[in-house]
C-alpha cells in the first residue's frame, strides 16, 4: 500500500521559476531517497507557504523522508513544519484517474 506524504511550511520564497531554478538540485536528490515515488511542488506566495504532496511505497519510508526533511528544513531556520501520512485507497484512487496503483 501506498502512502501519501502532506508537507507545507512558511516560506518567504522564492517561488515560481525563481524556486524551481533554485531548487532543482533537491528535486533530483529527493528522487534517489528511499521508497520515493513522486512528489507535487507546492506552493503560496499570497500566503508565504510552500511544501508538497509525496507518495511513498510504505510507511516507513514516508515517515524516515519526514524525519530527514524535518532535520534538513529546520537547518534553514523552518521549524514551524504540517506534516500529515495518510494511506492511499488505491482502488478508489483508480477510479478517480489518480497515478497511484
Amino acid at each position: 500500500m501506498a502512502y501519501v506524504l502532506q508537507v507545507d511550511f512558511k516560506m518567504n520564497g522564492p517561488f515560481g521559476d525563481e524556486m524551481a531554478e533554485e531548487f532543482s538540485g533537491l528535486a533530483k536528490s529527493i528522487n534517489e531517497e528511499e521508497g520515493f515515488m513522486w512528489k507535487i511542488w507546492t506552493e503560496s506566495p499570497e500566503t508565504n507557504l510552500a511544501g508538497g504532496i509525496y507518495i511513498f511505497e510504505t510507511k516507513q519510508t514516508a515517515e524516515k523522508y519526514l524525519e530527514m526533511h524535518s532535520k534538513r528544513l529546520a537547518g534553514f531556520g523552518i521549524t514551524d513544519v504540517n506534516a500529515k501520512i495518510l494511506a492511499i485507497n488505491s482502488k478508489l484512487t483508480e477510479i478517480t484517474n489518480g497515478p497511484v496503483k
